[in-house]
């Protein structure tokens, strides 16, 4: 019989992924690598909610995709299978950033259904999640995760607060904190009232970026996984290593295997190449953005969009084309763009304006037309 002519060629209902869940964002991999020191921090402070008693809370920082959600993940996962006598609940503060939110996400981790939306009282919410745990004789851990939201929100301390000052309402009720920032400008404990930072005293655990070995060795980690075997050269992995050590963020990397594996499968070609990782970096690259965005309301949307549209000018011609599109004052315009500069989305810059005194210019941190594309 002849060669197939086909041989380098998928057919239609061929795949290059051997498992394609491996390059998601959320996947938690079995083998969690070059972060021994900080699982031993984390673990030498949870140690004690094992044996019944209050664990210390810690403060977990780092740049985005340095691997903080993944030890708290597999930390919470390991105390799961030695006890049933603790509680863990990851709380994503992106998406719930004020105390009620937070409060709401604990009621259902406790209870395992959500609070009346005929909306209760913070009060009776925290009550009910205290007696539980009292009564149950459990001790609670809760990771406040990306809590840099609460505090772009002002809502962190009162929702710290809550947590730390729980056992003073409800006697016995034994309640963890592990808060997890991926803000590297803000300083959490400066930026708490001195009422929470008196109760609070953290453990700090570091995750610096990884260098590009340790990049190759994880990435090499999920290709095993998630490809099937001879899909993609240690060559051009280590081209995906490079671009995602330029950007410090190891999701980049992740995703750009991702799109890469499909690229090639739009190609219907069995292997990954360079111009399928290549292509793929237009959007990788901007993972971190698309993230950001997600979590933005539609006049925070709305006023990043007005900023886009008038790059560079003055921070007064901005506010009128702000407020014309939502009619809001210049509190609330104050709050969104220190908001959007916290998130790294613009740069909100005092200059000085010739015999006018100061003046802010605003403009974007990232591409105008990336920007505004993400946004349509």
């Amino acid at each position: 019989m002849a060669d197939d002519p086909d041989e380098g060629m998928l057919s239609w209902d061929e795949s290059v992924f051997k498992n394609e869940h491996v390059f998601e964002i959320d996947y938690v991999p079995e083998t969690f690598k070059h972060r021994e020191g900080q699982t031993q921090s984390l673990t030498y402070a949870l140690r004690p909610a094992v044996r019944g008693s209050r664990p210390l809370n810690v403060v977990v920082r780092g740049p985005p995709g340095t691997g903080k959600t993944t030890a708290v993940q597999k930390l919470f996962d390991e105390i799961g299978t030695q006890t049933s006598d603790v509680r863990t609940i990851r709380v994503n503060c992106q998406v719930n950033a004020t105390r009620y939110s937070v409060f709401s996400r604990l009621f259902e981790g406790t209870f395992d259904y959500e609070p009346p939306s005929s909306g209760i009282s913070f009060k009776k919410l925290f009550g009910q999640i205290a007696e539980k745990l009292v009564e149950e004789d459990k001790v609670l851990i809760v990771a406040l995760d990306d809590v840099n939201y609460l505090f772009y929100e002002n809502e962190a301390s009162d929702t710290l607060y809550s947590l730390l000052r729980a056992h003073e309402e409800y006697p016995g009720a034994k309640i963890g904190v592990i808060v997890v920032s991926s803000d590297p400008a803000l300083d959490v404990t400066d930026e708490l009232d001195s009422r929470v930072q008196s109760v609070f005293r953290p453990e700090d655990v570091y995750f610096p970026v990884y260098d590009q070995p340790e990049i190759v060795d994880i990435l090499a980690e999920r290709v095993t996984r998630g490809f099937h075997d001879g899909v993609i050269s240690r060559d051009t992995l280590e081209y995906v290593a490079d671009l995602t050590a330029e950007s410090g963020d190891l999701r980049v990397g992740i995703d750009l295997l991702r799109r890469a594996g499909l690229n090639a499968e739009m190609r219907a070609s069995r292997t990954v190449e360079r111009q399928d990782v290549e292509d793929a970096y237009e959007k990788s690259k901007y993972i971190n953005l698309t993230r950001s965005l997600s979590g933005l309301s539609e006049t925070e949307q709305a006023l990043l969009e007005v900023i886009a549209t008038h790059d560079g000018e003055q921070a007064g011609a901005v506010y009128e084309a702000f407020h014309e599109r939502t009619e809001l004052g210049y509190t609330r315009y104050s709050e969104i763009v220190n908001k959007l500069d916290q998130l790294g989305l613009i740069d909100a810059d005092y200059t000085d304006v010739d015999g006018r005194g100061r003046s802010r210019s605003l403009s974007l941190s990232y591409e105008k037309a990336a920007v505004l594309e993400r946004l349509e």
